[in-house]
């Protein structure tokens, strides 16, 4: 009786165990690591030191902890991406898959990772970075098929035409990166929030039986517990654009796969979620920061990349709370946020995304309100 060589493979071990085994593998690298590439970064001077006003910490602090970062996820990802085939049930076809995906994937963020890494040690020309931005985006939205092919019933659109794909895509990869760069101002939110997203997506792709995007999302979470140890206030490393611009990319990629799961797969406790509403859930603190932000510096005639103390974060420290206490904050409103997408089940998703942005419009200028209101009384008593 011939046999497929695929039948001599017995599963190492179950899904659960396969992504735990490949949480705590980035996260015992990062762990193990950082303290000695703190030691590095100090020798070498690899540091930022706290010149400028908008600045939030008053010591020197290595600013290379991407590296740890893009190293922790990397390895793991490599060791356990599900590319055997008793992990794809045999099927020849998804393991060949799963190493393409691996592939592109792999080649984008290391484009990110070494662009972040210099910029992060003596600067890089912003025509450089955005040629950088261009390619990456190329690679995965072209090679890696990694777009928004339909948008589910939101705004009335279904199947778009290839251009508005690519376009779109091209966009939410550049908004998302972008969005998360921007956000790496205070110890320990870039990280907790790429925690947040990426164990969100993680589950979504275990529950839709999408391993080799389950394994990414929950490589990338444990990489960054491990480095939130070091990175939370008070933070003794910064991540740098090496991490923001890897995590971005890396949450770009989960946001747009899961918009376009099979829905046959998608699973049951979010069957009515609008999936595109649930990504920009998961995604709500970078994005409407980043928005709030650049409208706000259009309405002032400046650069929309232009740095700033106009952040909703830089409203909660003006307000009186310490960095533990912002971040944790907004960790919350964010979790919050995804429980309220869940809750929109069954609703139009025009109007469940509608609901959700007014109500999230309202609670992020909150923090505005009362700082002006704080900066008037003075003024009032005079």
């Amino acid at each position: 009786m011939n046999t497929s060589i695929f039948d001599t493979f017995e599963p190492t071990c179950l899904p659960v165990e396969l992504l735990a085994i490949a949480f705590f593998t980035s996260f015992i690298v990062v762990l193990l690591s950082t303290p000695s590439l703190i030691k590095v970064a100090k020798l070498k001077h690899l540091v930022d030191e706290p010149k400028e006003e908008r600045k939030l910490h008053r010591t020197s602090i290595p600013t290379i902890g991407g590296i740890i970062i893009f190293a922790g996820t990397l390895f793991s990802l490599a060791l356990w991406i599900p590319a055997e085939p008793a992990r794809q049930g045999g099927n020849f076809w998804a393991v060949v898959k799963a190493f393409n995906e691996f592939k592109y994937i792999t080649a984008a963020l290391l484009i990110l990772f070494f662009i972040g890494v210099k910029d992060d040690i003596i600067g890089t020309a912003p025509m450089k970075k955005l040629l950088g931005h261009i390619i990456v985006a190329f690679i995965l939205v072209l090679m890696a098929d990694v777009r928004i092919h339909s948008m589910h019933g939101l705004f009335g659109l279904h199947e778009i035409p290839d251009y508005a794909s690519i376009g779109l895509s091209l966009f939410a990869y550049i908004v998302i990166v972008n969005a998360f760069n921007l956000i790496d101002g205070v110890d320990g939110l870039a990280a907790g929030i790429g925690l947040i997203c990426s164990v969100v997506f993680g589950i979504w792709f275990y529950m839709a039986d999408v391993m080799t995007f389950a394994v990414l999302g929950f490589v990338l979470a444990g990489a960054l517990l491990g480095f939130l140890i070091f990175n939370f206030s008070p933070a003794r490393i910064f991540m740098g654009d090496s991490g923001s611009l890897v995590i971005g990319a890396v949450i770009s990629i989960l946001a747009v796969r899961m918009i376009e799961t099979n829905p046959a797969k998608v699973p049951e406790v979010f069957e009515n979620v609008s999936t595109p509403v649930f990504a920009m859930a998961v995604l709500v603190y970078p994005l409407v920061d980043t928005l709030r932000v650049f409208f706000y510096r259009a309405v002032k005639g400046i650069s929309p990349f232009s740095a700033d103390r106009n952040h909703i974060h830089h409203n909660l420290l003006s307000l009186g709370m310490t960095h533990g206490q912002t971040v944790m904050i907004l960790y919350l409103f964010n979790l919050l946020v995804v429980a309220g997408a869940v809750s929109t089940a069954g609703m139009n998703p025009t109007a469940a995304w509608v609901l959700l942005f007014v109500i999230v419009l309202v609670v992020v200028n909150i923090p505005g309100m009362l700082l002006y209101r704080k900066q008037r009384v003075p003024t009032s008593k005079a």
